[in-house]
């Protein structure tokens, strides 16, 4: 007869999932991270258009200067979607009377408010 044992994989590799970070909070800074770095993105697009443009305007470029144009666009339609998602998540924590995505469970004290 051929048994399967469980496997704690939080004890055995060294992971605090499960043990002192649960599933949810893990989900939470995740979120969070994923927020962050949409946020860098934008602020690179916004730069990087906003060069673009420039150098193709003093060169004589209307591809570039349009490139560019699309750039900085693309830049804000992320950054309105990123902010609407932020305030929709934090809505739903005012709703829930809880802070999962705006204080990640690294952060906290241990308390929810």
């Amino acid at each position: 007869m051929n048994t399967a044992k469980a496997v704690e994989l939080g004890e055995r590799f060294g992971s605090p999932i499960g043990r002192s970070i649960s599933l949810g909070s893990f989900i939470g800074n995740l979120v969070s991270a994923a927020i962050v770095v949409a946020g860098v993105i934008m602020v690179f697009l916004f730069i990087g258009g906003g060069l673009t443009i420039i150098a193709s305007a003093g060169s004589g470029n209307p591809q570039g200067a349009e490139k560019g144009k699309q750039a900085v666009t693309w830049a804000i339609v992320g950054f309105v979607i990123v902010f609407t998602s932020f305030w929709i998540i934090r809505i739903i924590e005012i709703w829930t009377n809880t802070r999962f995505i705006t204080i990640p469970a690294f952060l906290s004290t241990g308390t929810q408010s």
